[in-house]
């Protein structure tokens, strides 16, 4: 039986908690130890949930462990997923029981798919992707690893969403848009064209707000 622990115990860390109860090797796989997270206060006042164990930085992996990382943000994820994979540690996939994954379809470590998400055939999903409650993944879709889906997202079939992307609640990509690398698309926009990497969109239909440098 392996020891799971959810790192950060904010608001996506405590949903996470929820989703994992009802996941794919709940009690027969794994149990959840508790939470990582710097901020030890995190929980105070709210009960229900398993403990802090420690901060990211000072915990030390053990044998049977394995880790989830709950952060909504692509970057955080990423900085405190790689501080864990330095030290040794192994991250699984976390699927809620109402999803069937086709077996034409892939999913990399580290993933969170929260409950009642479509994924279609020939889906290609990679490492440390969150996928929120009730989005639709199209037909021969890839998503990047570190990339964050928001809940009601749609993607089209053979759209591509590429690393670190950031995609809020309600986003529609149409088939076969691609949205380049860390970029972001907000909250209810639909996506007509092509997304360059390190851009910001919004609206419907979705236009550039800001060009960040790498």
């Amino acid at each position: 039986m392996k020891n799971l622990l959810i790192i950060g115990a904010r608001g996506f860390g405590r949903e996470v908690y929820i989703n994992a109860l009802k996941s794919k090797g709940f009690g027969t796989e794994f149990t959840i130890a508790g939470f990582l997270d710097d901020y030890k206060n995190a929980l105070d006042g709210i009960s229900g949930y398993p403990p802090i164990i420690s901060s990211v930085e000072r915990y030390e992996p053990a044998e049977d462990d394995v880790f989830i990382c709950a952060l909504g943000d692509v970057n955080a994820k990423k900085k405190y997923g790689d501080l864990i994979k330095k030290k040794g540690g192994n991250f699984f996939s976390l699927i809620h029981k109402s999803n069937e994954i086709p077996p034409s379809s892939t999913i990399g470590k580290g993933c969170i798919i929260m409950s009642n998400v479509s994924i279609s055939s020939n889906v290609e999903i990679g490492d440390f992707v969150s996928i929120m409650n009730q989005s639709i993944i199209g037909h021969d879709s890839y998503i990047g690893s570190g990339s964050h889906v928001g809940p009601l997202t749609f993607l089209g079939g053979a759209s591509r969403i590429e690393k670190n992307v950031q995609l809020y609640v309600r986003s529609t990509i149409l088939p076969e848009i691609t949205i380049g690398e860390n970029s972001v698309v907000g909250a209810g926009s639909v996506v007509l064209k092509d997304v360059r990497d390190h851009t910001t969109v919004f609206g419907n239909p979705a236009k550039t707000i800001e060009n960040r440098k790498p």
